[in-house]
C-alpha cells in the first residue's frame, strides 16, 4: 500500500476500525534505537499518511535540528503498509513512521538511512533479506542492582534449560502469540547462555522489514514484562561472569528469485567488504560502552562468550565474525542494543564496497578462535575488532565509505552522542575502583 490512495487509506481505516482499533501508535525510531512517537485517533489516519505527526526536532536524540524556524519541525510520516493491530494493546495498533524536515525526507532519520541503502541495492537490480536474532534478559530490580526475574534459574550451564523454561511460559506464549498475529513468524524461543536470557525467532524478510519487526518485538515485550512485573532488557552484557547478548543477523542478497550468494565470488567480496569495514562498523553494531564488555580478546569471565572480536571469516564457525553457511552467511559483531536502521545500513554500504572493490576476505578459518592464543591471533595476521567503543568511534569516522552512507548529518550525531557517552563513562568512579583502590593506596 505504498503511497496509498485516499481510498485505499480508507480501506485501511475501515479495517482497522473493524479490529476495534480507536488509536494509532505514529512510531519512529531515534539515534539510539529507541522506539519514539504518539498517540494519533484513528480519524487522524490520512493526515498521519500524507503529512506526518508533528515533532519538536531538537527534542529528538540525534537529529541535530534547530530550536527555531521550519526546520525546527519533525514530521513522521506514516508507512501504510505497517499499519497493524497490537494484541497486547486492545484498541491501538502501530504505524512505523519516516521523518520528514521542511517536507523533504529527513537524512538523520535512522529508517531513511536504510532506505537510502535499499535505493542503492534496487539500482542494480537486488534486494537483501536478513533474520535477525534478538536474545534479551528478563530481570528484576533496577539501576545497577539487578539479577534474573526468575531467581530458580541458577544453573551452571542453562543453555536451552526446559526447567527454567516454562516458568516464564507465560509472559513468552503471550510475547509469541502477539507477534503472529502482527505477522511475524515465530519459529522458535529458547532459554540462552545466561542467567534470565532467552532469544526469540523470526522468519527472515527485506532488510527494512526486519528492522521494522525488530523494533515490534522490542515494543511487544517491553509492554508484557512490564504486566509480569519484570524488566525486559537489551542491554549487551549486564553479568560480567555470564554471556552477553548478541543480535546475530542470517543475511542473504537477490536477484529477483535467484540468490546472489550461491555465487562463491559474490558472496566471498560481500564478506570481504564486511571484514573491511568492521572497525566501523562496530560502532553501529555494538553501540554502547556496555558492548565492549561483551566483544573481549582473551578469556572471558564467562568462558565461551559467542561474541567473536577476531576478524575472520568461516564455515559454520561460530568463533569467527562472519559464519558462513549455504546461500547465506551470519554476521555476529551486532549485539541486542544496536539500532536495527543503522546496522543494518552499514553492513550494505560494506558489501557493496566489497563487491565494487572485489575485497578479498582472506583464507577461510577452520579453527575454534577462542581456544588460540593472542600471540597465535597476531602470528597469523588476524585482525581485532575495537575493544572500546572510544576507538570503535575512531574508525567510524576514518571510513568514508560507512560516513557516506549515514550521511554527514546523522554520522556528525552519532559520532557527538556517543563520544559523550565515552566521557561519561570514563569519568565516572564505579563501585570497583573504591574496593580496589580506596584502602589500599
Amino acid at each position: 500500500m505504498s503511497g496509498a490512495g485516499s481510498s485505499d487509506r480508507d480501506a485501511l481505516a475501515e479495517r482497522l476500525g473493524a479490529q476495534g482499533v480507536h488509536t494509532l501508535i505514529a512510531q519512529f525510531t531515534d539515534l539510539h534505537g529507541v522506539a519514539k512517537g504518539k498517540w494519533v485517533p484513528l480519524s487522524e489516519l490520512d493526515t498521519l499518511v500524507q503529512t506526518g505527526a508533528g515533532f519538536s526536532g531538537p527534542s529528538i536524540a540525534g537529529t541535530g535540528l534547530p530550536r527555531t524556524g521550519p526546520r525546527s519541525e519533525y514530521y513522521g510520516r506514516g508507512d501504510p503498509d505497517t499499519a497493524c493491530a497490537l494484541p497486547w494493546m486492545p484498541g491501538f495498533a502501530r504505524v512505523v513512521c519516516d521523518g520528514f524536515v521542511a517536507d523533504e525526507p529527513f537524512d538523520a532519520c535512522p529508517r531513511q538511512v536504510l532506505k537510502r541503502q535499499v535505493a542503492a541495492l534496487a539500482a542494480r537490480g537486488w534486494t537483501l533479506q536478513t533474520g535477525i536474532e534478538p536474545e534479551f534478559f528478563l530481570l528484576r530490580g533496577a539501576d545497577g542492582a539487578v539479577a534474573a526475574a526468575d531467581r530458580a534459574d541458577r544453573l551452571d550451564k542453562p543453555s536451552y534449560d526446559l526447567k527454567s523454561l516454562p516458568r516464564q511460559r507465560d509472559f513468552l506464549h503471550q510475547l509469541a502469540e502477539g507477534l503472529r498475529a502482527c505477522g511475524l513468524d515465530v519459529f522458535q524461543i529458547d532459554h540462552e547462555d545466561a542467567h534470565g536470557q532467552y532469544e526469540l525467532n523470526f522468519r527472515h524478510a527485506d532488510v527494512l522489514t526486519s528492522a521494522d519487526r525488530l523494533m515490534l518485538f522490542k515494543q511487544a515485550a517491553h509492554a508484557l514484562a512490564e504486566e509480569h512485573g519484570m524488566l525486559f532488557s537489551m542491554m549487551p552484557k549486564p553479568f560480567a561472569n555470564q554471556p552477553g547478548s548478541g543480535m546475530h543477523f542470517h543475511v542473504s542478497l537477490w536477484q529477483g528469485g535467484r540468490g546472489l550468494f550461491d555465487d562463491a565470488t559474490t558472496l566471498r567480496h560481500f564478506i570481504g567488504g564486511v571484514l573491511a569495514h568492521s572497525a566501523g562498523l562496530a560502532a553501529l553494531a555494538a553501540p554502547t560502552v556496555n558492548s565492549y564488555k561483551r566483544l573481549v580478546v582473551g578469556e572471558s569471565l564467562s568462558g565461551t562468550s559467542w561474541a567473536p572480536a577476531y576478524v575472520a571469516h568461516g564455515p559454520n564457525n561460530r568463533t569467527a565474525l562472519v559464519r558462513t553457511l549455504p546461500g547465506r552467511f551470519e554476521w555476529r559483531l551486532p549485539d541486542a542494543s544496536a539500532n536495527p536502521y543503522l546496522a543494518s545500513a552499514g553492513l550494505i554500504a560494506a558489501g557493496l564496497d566489497g563487491i565494487d572493490r572485489r575485497i578479498d576476505p582472506g583464507a577461510e578459518c577452520t579453527d575454534d578462535l577462542f581456544e588460540l592464543s593472542l600471540a597465535e591471533i597476531a602470528r597469523r595476521g588476524i585482525p581485532v575488532l575495537p575493544q572500546s567503543l572510544n576507538d570503535a568511534l575512531d574508525a567510524l569516522e576514518a571510513d568514508p565509505a560507512l560516513a557516506s552512507a549515514l550521511g554527514e548529518t546523522l554520522t556528525a550525531e552519532f559520532v557527538k552522542a556517543k563520544r559523550d557517552e565515552w566521557i561519561a563513562y570514563a569519568r565516572h568512579v564505579s563501585a570497583w575502583e573504591i574496593q580496589r583502590y580506596a584502602a589500599l593506596l
